[in-house]
């Protein structure tokens, strides 16, 4: 976001699960029965297939002002459960340290982590390390870190995303993709991680919250992000930087807000710079990318084509390295904390740029 306020399992491995689970409840017996089985992760969902999805991180926040949401039919339905109809199978979930307000601390991420799973999606959780927005025009380090120097930094990311993700596999769920830092197009944590200022920093605190992250889910895929998906200096330098120094990612990840592109004329143009730009970096570094931010006026009368658009040229990446497109609010409707790129009309029901995820 630019300066603003997943659960099928193939039937083979879930033999396999099974299989182990058997194998060690034999075991325990076996022993002398005085010593607990470690705490292991559940088993990750082996989830082929492009994801299409949406971040959702005002959903019970809307909720408890009252909103409600509907279906294309006009039929009152959980948001979850619309999504789903309209082609989505993947939900994003921002996570703040510390928020003013409960919403995107982990009490309220693990609500809506819990609802995720029981509707059956992938998951995606985006660590802002921030105790409220962070995106390229800021990176606000949490209260409680405000004086911390970087070793020290680096030492709370670890910890913040391994006790994090830790209360998600407690509860029995385990997102497929990590988010390690939101929009960090110029670093994270300023001014000790600013990438135009420490390079080598930025790339430190990226890889302790991949380690961390991998410590308790080893088979989640990290997600390095950028804003500007149009903009392959950027990436050029910011991932080549991180790279160069250390950091450590699996996913590449972009947001494409056409609409504030003010480098392209128009939306086809930026379109085709993200393509571009998402073919160099998968051909660069060798690992997949993914749209995690997507978005368009909801009653743009081009909305519909221009994230059909998207999606298409993100599956279209060599290699099938491209691996998934999601809208960011879709369901901010009638201008919620004054935003208006969401997908949904002022009714509170899918428009036009949501059939884009059912084709």
């Amino acid at each position: 976001m630019i300066n603003r306020q997943q659960f099928t399992y193939l039937p083979k491995r879930a033999l396999l699960a099974l299989a182990a689970t058997l194998l060690l409840a034999a075991c325990g017996s076996a022993g002398t029965g005085s010593q607990a089985a470690p705490a292991v992760a559940p088993a990750q969902p082996h989830i082929e297939g492009f994801a299409k999805g949406a971040d959702v991180g005002w959903l019970t926040e809307m909720e408890d002002s009252g909103r409600k949401f509907y279906n294309k039919a006009g039929v009152e339905k959980d948001l979850l459960v619309i999504l789903k109809e309209q082609g989505m199978d993947s939900i994003r979930l921002r996570v703040w340290v510390n928020p003013e307000k409960k919403y995107n601390g982990m009490a309220d991420v693990l609500a809506k982590a819990k609802r995720v799973k029981a509707a059956g999606m992938r998951l995606m959780i985006d660590f802002h390390y921030s105790d409220n927005w962070a995106d390229p025009g800021k990176q606000t380090k949490p209260a409680l870190w405000k004086d911390y120097g970087i070793d020290q930094l680096v030492k709370a990311v670890a910890d913040h995303t391994r006790d994090s993700l830790t209360m998600l596999r407690d509860a029995g769920i385990s997102p497929e993709w990590v988010q390690v830092g939101n929009e960090t197009s110029n670093g994270m944590l300023w001014d000790e991680g600013k990438a135009k200022e420490n390079m080598k920093n930025y790339a430190r605190l990226v890889a302790s919250g991949y380690d961390a992250s991998k410590e308790v889910f080893p088979k989640a895929l990290v997600i390095l992000h950028l804003a500007e998906c149009h903009n392959n200096g950027l990436f050029r330098w910011n991932v080549g930087g991180v790279k160069a120094n250390g950091g450590k990612f699996d996913i590449i990840g972009a947001s494409a807000y056409p609409f504030w592109d003010k480098d392209s004329p128009n939306w086809q143009i930026s379109n085709s710079s993200c393509l571009t730009n998402l073919n160099d970096m998968a051909n660069t570094y060798k690992v997949p990318v993914m749209l995690v931010e997507v978005g368009t006026a909801w009653n743009d009368p081009e909305a519909k084509a221009i994230i059909a658009d998207l999606i298409a040229k993100t599956r279209s990446v060599a290699g099938k390295k491209g691996v998934g497109v999601f809208y960011w609010e879709p369901a901010a409707y009638n201008n919620w904390s004054g935003y208006n790129m969401g997908a949904f009309d002022n009714a509170g029901k899918p428009a036009a740029a949501m059939d884009a995820f059912l084709e």
